[in-house]
């Protein structure tokens, strides 16, 4: 498989005012320097605590958030130097699945409405007999007799929502798509056939995903690798078998440890020191410090480099130097 998209040195801060009238100002890193690539027809799972950063990471790899620093390089492309009318092409190809779908659908408008409204847009030469067709079959890709696409959101279910929402993602043909957090406020067995129908709909469309999420089941099921993110940072990437085996990160093994199953784990108790609280993150050192109970002081005044500890799996640790 060939390179769709690497990330490099990623970052995206945000200015908070405290004080009196603001007078303080105060620099949040929501995303700090993180590097990831995401190949063709490949599912790279992102998963941490809310507020690591994850969803600020798709954004601003969509630029839907504007990047403080780094690269993005679709097909070898920088389009972070894009002007908002050289961008225009890579909207089409980079496309976003919203946690809730009545961001993406008007309750004014028809599932029809909703549908056409992209597709329009990218492809303004199209007529309408061809429109009709394609909204027929994006109705149909996801699961839904055509004529359905006469009613309007609120007629529909959450499930059924989220389906609609996917197929307006992908009605202008994309490559790439974030899916943020999208089966997160569905029941378990809702999920199941929103994540099958992801998964066909990346076979029969060769689509590449940044999938978002704070399950670790989901993510195994969805992902070919998986990336772990804490405070901004990512500090762990490796393929999902690989991952789940031989998770590296104290963090990572902190996340496996609270998944709900019997797990056999050395020093488990250590390895819950802090979890209860998220801490603030080190200015200097490893934001996940203050939890680690294998920190060192140099863990608390140097931020740990992402180094290849075996073949496809990087770690942002000084315990693996």
């Amino acid at each position: 498989m060939s390179r769709l998209l690497e990330v490099k040195n990623l970052s995206k801060f945000y200015t908070s005012k405290q004080g009196f009238f603001g007078a303080k100002s105060e620099t949040v890193k929501a995303v700090n320097r993180i590097s990831f690539h995401v190949d063709e027809q490949e599912t790279l799972g992102i998963v941490g605590e809310s507020g690591c950063g994850k969803s600020t990471t798709g954004r601003a790899v969509l630029r839907l958030h504007e990047p403080t620093e780094g690269e993005i390089l679709y097909r070898g492309k920088d389009i972070c130097k894009l002007s908002p009318e050289e961008m225009k092409p890579y909207r089409q190809k980079m496309q976003i699945v919203f946690q809730n779908a009545n961001s993406a659908l008007d309750p004014r408008w028809t599932v029809e409405q909703s549908l056409a409204e992209p597709i329009r847009l990218h492809y303004p030469q199209i007529g309408q007999k061809e429109l009709d067709e394609r909204i027929d079959r994006l109705m149909e890709e996801v699961g839904f007799a055509p004529m359905y696409k006469k009613k309007y959101p609120h007629e529909f279910s959450g499930g059924q929502r989220q389906r609609i929402g996917i197929a307006k993602a992908i009605s202008v043909s994309p490559e790439f798509v974030v899916c943020d957090e999208p089966v997160s406020a569905l029941d378990v067995s809702v999920q199941a056939q929103v994540l099958n129908l992801m998964k066909k709909l990346q076979r029969e469309r060769n689509l590449s995903y940044m999938f978002i999420s704070h399950d670790l089941s989901v993510i195994r099921f969805i992902s070919d690798r998986v990336g772990v993110m804490y405070a901004g940072r990512l500090v762990e990437v490796a393929e999902t078998k690989e991952f789940f085996e031989n998770a590296l990160h104290p963090y990572s093994r902190v996340l496996m440890a609270a998944v709900p199953k019997p797990v056999v784990m050395d020093d488990k108790d250590e390895l819950y020191r802090g979890i209860g609280k998220i801490a603030k993150a080190s200015r200097e050192g490893c934001p996940f410090c203050s939890r680690c109970a294998q920190a060192t002081e140099r863990c608390r005044g140097e931020m740990p480099e992402q180094r290849e500890v075996t073949e496809g799996h990087f770690v942002s640790c000084h315990l693996y130097e």
